[in-house]
């Protein structure tokens, strides 16, 4: 039988691959109805009620679509909603969260350097700035902003590159971009569960009730979408930020959260007015190379890593001492750093490494005991690590590191 983390590494597996299957399902049809939208035509004949057309082929076969500003005058017997592919993929993302940063909350949650949180402390952030973040973020809409579009829209800005900078004074790097883009996939997912649905399901049930729907519910709904449409690319951005040191392992992380987000808006503009037959704006393309220029000048100027002088002297939390006084450890520390440390360190030594990958050391005792999951399934029960074995590290190694960790790990918190 596997053991505890085998199992656990494939449950993260598992709902990773779903979240991404998700993912895409969610944001293909939603960049497919905007580009519908805007690509509207008023052609003459269209029923009453009747906003505007389009034709599309695709597969072989052509499509005739047309759009109604409230509803038509009566509701057809076959309604297709779109809302599982958003519901499912924050239900998934939000497992995902536990999986990984909940459970893992001592090696990728909690950061020491920054302020000292216990477990429980650590997620009850993490959970609850999700909730108050809509919260604000619903009020505001609500509010007389909700009548001015734009001043909304540069509100949410400052609203999220506070909750950047925020994060960022507590978690890891790694966990305060992945948040923000887990706390803009709650404003988004809030927005269709909480608002478009039952706007819409409103304008179905005055239908059937024979009654005329009020166009406000519509305006509503389009305002809560539209916003959606300009947080999606950062969002995968951000969700993939947690693979790229350069992108979180920075004190100016939440400043390159920022220029992303209007990279999203730069990039989204080009495609919107071009789907809407308004020219191409080439000039979002200049701007959107500024940004990323800006971004990887940011990477660089503020590399934010703890030398090997600090790290050696870092006391060792309760759950790295475990590790570090388990049988096996000062043998198991020897191999890594002998098989590993030429990539996995402060200043790097093998040639065309720049930056240690993933952003992980492993160099003291206390960089080892720290990563003993990852080491343990990276280097004991699989061959990953090094990449092609290029330092030759031997069978019987890989299995003093599983000795090593099996003597602690599991499914407990101290193995994850």
């Amino acid at each position: 039988m596997p053991d505890h983390i085998i199992i656990w590494e494939w449950a993260a597996f598992a709902i990773r691959w779903l979240h991404v299957i998700t993912a895409i399902a969610w944001i293909g049809s939603s960049f497919y109805f905007v580009a519908l939208d805007l690509g509207l035509v008023k052609a003459p004949g269209l029923p009453k009620g009747a906003h505007g057309e389009e034709w599309q082929v695709h597969g072989g076969g052509f499509y005739h679509i047309q759009k109604y500003l409230v509803a038509p005058e009566r509701m057809p017997e076959h309604l297709t909603w779109f809302k599982w592919e958003s519901y499912a993929t924050w239900l998934s993302g939000a497992a995902l969260l536990m999986v990984t940063y909940w459970a893992g909350a001592n090696l990728y949650l909690i950061d020491p350097a920054k302020i000292e949180l216990s477990t429980w402390q650590a997620i009850l952030i993490s959970g609850g700035s999700l909730a108050i973040g809509w919260l604000i973020y619903d009020t505001l809409c609500k509010s007389k902003l909700g009548e001015t579009p734009t001043v909304l829209m540069l509100l949410l800005f400052v609203a999220l590159v506070v909750m950047g900078w925020g994060y960022n004074q507590v978690f890891t790097g790694r966990a305060a971009l992945l948040h923000l883009g887990a706390f803009t996939a709650t404003i988004m997912t809030a927005n269709v569960f909480l608002v478009i649905m039952p706007n819409q399901r409103i304008v179905v049930a005055d239908l059937k009730a024979g009654r005329a729907p009020d166009p406000k519910y519509g305006k509503i709904a389009k305002l809560r979408s539209t916003h959606n449409n300009y947080l999606t690319l950062p969002v995968i951005f951000l969700m993939l930020s947690n693979h790229y040191p350069l992108a979180f392992a920075s004190e100016y992380n939440w400043l390159i959260a920022a220029l992303i987000f209007l990279m999203g808006v730069t990039i989204r503009h080009f495609f919107n007015t071009m789907h809407a037959r308004q020219g191409y704006r080439w000039w979002t393309w200049a701007v959107t190379s500024v940004l990323f220029v800006a971004i990887m000048w940011l990477s660089a100027l503020g590399l934010n890593q703890e030398s090997y002088e600090e790290a050696e002297a870092r006391a060792l939390t309760p759950i790295e001492t475990k590790f570090a006084e388990a049988e096996g450890f000062d043998r198991v520390a020897d191999i890594i750093v002998g098989r590993c440390s030429m990539c996995h360190a402060r200043e790097p030594v093998f040639e065309g490494i720049h930056h240690a990958p993933k952003g992980v050391f492993l160099e003291t005792r206390g960089d080892i005991a720290r990563l003993a999951r990852e080491i343990y399934v990276q280097s004991g029960l699989t061959d990953a690590m090094p990449p092609a074995n290029i330092t030759w590290m031997e069978q019987e190694e890989r299995q003093q590191v599983i000795r090593w960790f099996r003597q602690v790990g599991g499914l407990s918190l101290a193995g994850l």
